[in-house]
């Protein structure tokens, strides 16, 4: 009997490290929210040195109405502070500006209208 206990011990010790376990998904997933609040900490951080209060409170308030918004606003300013392209913090009238300019450039959608045609066929509903 003690063979086969050490058999199923064994059995179970390969299928955890196989497949994880349910506790190593567990820690998996808690070090990736770690990972996730680590990363938003870190771009907090550089927002914050790279816009002033006024500037900082107006992008808090678009993340109230339009979070994806923001949070590809967030993204484009810290890409441009890495690319060295901010190089002292922005006011909110400069942020305002770079707004802007993004709903320029994403507004010019292209419009497409359909003129559908009635072409007299014998098919038509008339003849019923």
């Amino acid at each position: 009997m003690d063979d086969l206990e050490a058999i199923r011990q064994k059995r179970m010790a390969e299928m955890k490290s196989q497949f994880g376990g349910q506790g190593g998904s567990a820690e998996r997933q808690k070090q990736q929210q770690q990972q996730r609040e680590r990363q938003e900490e870190m771009a907090n951080n550089l927002l914050s040195q790279i816009l002033d209060q006024n500037a900082r409170a107006r992008l808090n308030s678009i993340a109230l109405v339009k979070p994806d918004k923001a949070k590809q606003i967030e993204a484009m300013l810290i890409r441009m502070a890495q690319g060295g392209q901010i190089s002292d913090k922005m006011s909110e009238s400069q942020l305002v500006n770079l707004l802007q300019k993004v709903n320029t450039t994403q507004t010019s959608k292209t419009t497409v209208k359909f003129d559908r045609r009635r072409v007299m066929d014998s098919d038509s509903d008339d003849d019923y």
